[in-house]
């Protein structure tokens, strides 16, 4: 080994002594014990019933984030024991979610199905050790037999029914002898435990639906909360780690382990991500999808990692979130504030500036000459000049946003108003000189400028100054396109979960407008699906996958305006 790989492997190892959270402590602790045999194995364990959303990316990022800080591994685990709510769609969006973050399994993607027939062999063997019987209540008897929290629950009185008729009662569940819902496997545990959950849980229910990988192979399928643990001893995980709700569930993981006899593995819980203005129920979003709220998982207003991609957001703006947010032990909201900052910061470097005026509004400059194209230089981002610069075409007739003319401003009004003067960016100081109405409606139709040739943009000629730079566009090379302005979900800044009873109640009716008579600059009018700009004095925007040869379609993917940033100086 050479002086460099010894370095390396020294800076590592100390990177991994440093710990960031207080999941890393215990890591710690445990390799210095030898707990694992200083073995450091995580997974990532989504159910397959529908997209995946930030607060996912959030578990992404820590169980294969502490993966290669100890050099460990981390796999992707399917946990499909629910087949009447899965499906192969789900698999490949997960999938393509998690290498588009920029993680890899390796040869390490596994599904609890694959371990249906172990899980099956293990229960035979609890049955025989009494500690599994097969109960015929209903589901809503059950629920009067679970008691409350301040009462303990009653005996099944099927509960103390003898081994060999647990054996062979669940041997023709399998078998597919008994009709849906008629019976249940149960853990025999006790029914007077102040943890619900330890109240005789259910481990398998009859399923009569097919399954995405097995077919029709099973009608009887395994609890989440007793496949889970199981799955993780047979991958052998170190680390099992999942978010607060699961906080009451560990006595049961670690029931399960222990009465199975198998190895051990460790549940550590942390903080969900909770998101002002935002859903992160899997539940409601299906809900937004099916009921037509949205156009899809993907529509660029859902919280989904799909969404965001489409949305524009980048991989390294999400990680870096997740990096500034942190991992805790206890429940809080995060303002989306800090979500559109780092994707701000993100592009800041990285996306070119360009003109689009959204608006419309024609500018005819008098005194210039008709037919005339002037090729004006402009960077294409100041703050990274490798970037180079492009030239954009400057003519008689421009357009203008709308809202960079009035007739009669208020004060501290720095854009064009009659008598006053503005620079148009990278080219002219122009002056309103008067404007043409709608005899009908009284509009502003034309705004006719004059303008001063001796201060075009780095010519060095006048260096005159004037107050306000305004973005533009030529009419005759200008492109159409459509451009949609997305808002928050939700109007309210509290999670809807804990706050609305009805999330439907908090949608925000204002969060897509749609713009179609918008004009862009003509170096963007081919710009491929994904690229993103930041559209001048307006925003970051991406090329939507709608877009045709035709007609650009660019979706913005934040305001400029930093609220976060403020925050921070502050």
């Amino acid at each position: 080994m050479n002086n460099e790989s010894k370095d390396m492997d020294k800076e590592t190892a100390a990177n991994a002594a440093m710990p960031a959270n207080f999941i890393e402590v215990i890591i710690n602790e445990d390799n210095k014990t030898g707990k694992y045999g200083n073995r450091v194995h995580t997974r990532f364990p989504p159910e397959p019933n529908g997209y995946l959303h930030i607060g996912h990316a959030k578990s992404i990022c820590l169980n294969f984030g502490l993966a290669l800080k100890y050099g460990g591994k981390c796999n992707l685990r399917f946990d499909d024991t629910n087949p009447t709510k899965e499906d192969v769609e789900y698999v490949d969006s997960i999938q393509e979610d998690v290498r588009w973050l920029g993680f890899d399994w390796d040869d390490r993607k596994f599904y609890a199905s694959d371990y249906f027939e172990k899980i099956y062999e293990l229960t035979l063997e609890l049955i025989k050790k009494g500690k599994a019987y097969v109960c015929d209540l209903s589901a809503g008897e059950m629920r009067e037999y679970r008691g409350t929290l301040t009462e303990p629950g009653k005996e099944s009185p099927y509960r103390n029914r003898s081994v060999a008729e647990n054996l062979s009662l669940f041997e023709k569940m399998r078998l597919g002898e008994f009709p849906e819902g008629s019976r249940v496997l149960r853990a025999k545990i006790d029914m007077s435990s102040p943890n619900l959950n330890m109240r005789d849980p259910v481990l398998y229910r009859i399923i009569r639906a097919p399954h995405h990988r097995t077919g029709d192979t099973w009608c009887i399928y395994p609890m989440y909360d007793y496949a889970h643990p199981i799955s993780d001893s047979l991958e052998g995980v170190t680390h099992s780690i999942c978010t607060l709700e699961f906080a009451d569930h560990r006595p049961l993981y670690d029931w399960t382990l222990e009465a199975l006899e198998i190895y051990k593995c460790q549940q550590i819980e942390f903080a969900r991500l909770n998101l002002t203005n935002t859903i992160m129920s899997k539940r409601y979003l299906r809900r937004l999808v099916e009921e037509n709220y949205v156009s899809g998982w993907d529509d660029p207003r859902m919280p989904t990692i799909s969404g965001l991609r489409r949305r524009g957001y980048t991989p390294e703006a999400i990680r870096d979130f997740c990096d500034r947010i942190g991992v805790a032990k206890s429940n809080s909201t995060v303002d989306i504030a800090l979500l559109e900052h780092c994707i701000r910061e993100d592009l800041n470097t990285k996306a070119p500036r360009v003109m689009a005026v959204l608006k419309p509004l024609k500018i005819i400059i008098d005194n210039y000459p008709d037919g005339q194209v002037e090729e004006m230089t402009a960077e294409n981002n100041p703050e990274n000049p490798e970037m180079g610069s492009r030239t954009l075409p400057f003519t008689r007739e421009l357009y203008i946003e709308q809202d960079d003319f009035m007739e009669n401003p208020p004060k501290k009004y720095f854009r064009l108003t009659p008598g006053a003067e503005v620079r148009l960016k990278h080219a002219y100081i122009i002056k309103c000189e008067h404007v043409i109405k709608d005899e009908q409606t009284g509009e502003i139709v034309e705004v006719h400028c004059t303008y001063d040739p001796d201060t075009k943009s780095g010519s060095g000629t006048v260096n005159r100054k004037v107050k306000g730079v305004l973005h533009w566009v030529s009419a005759a090379h200008a492109a159409k396109a459509e451009v949609r302005l997305y808002d928050y979900l939700l109007t309210a800044q509290q999670d809807q979960e804990e706050e609305a009873k009805d999330f439907v109640d908090t949608l925000n009716p204002d969060s897509l407008e749609v713009l179609t008579a918008c004009l862009v600059e003509p170096s963007i009018k081919t710009a491929q699906p994904g690229s993103r700009f930041q559209f001048m004095r307006q925003g970051y925007f991406v090329v939507d996958r709608d877009s045709t040869a035709d007609l650009p379609v660019f979706s913005r993917i934040v305001s400029l305006k930093d609220s976060w940033a403020k925050l921070e100086k502050k």
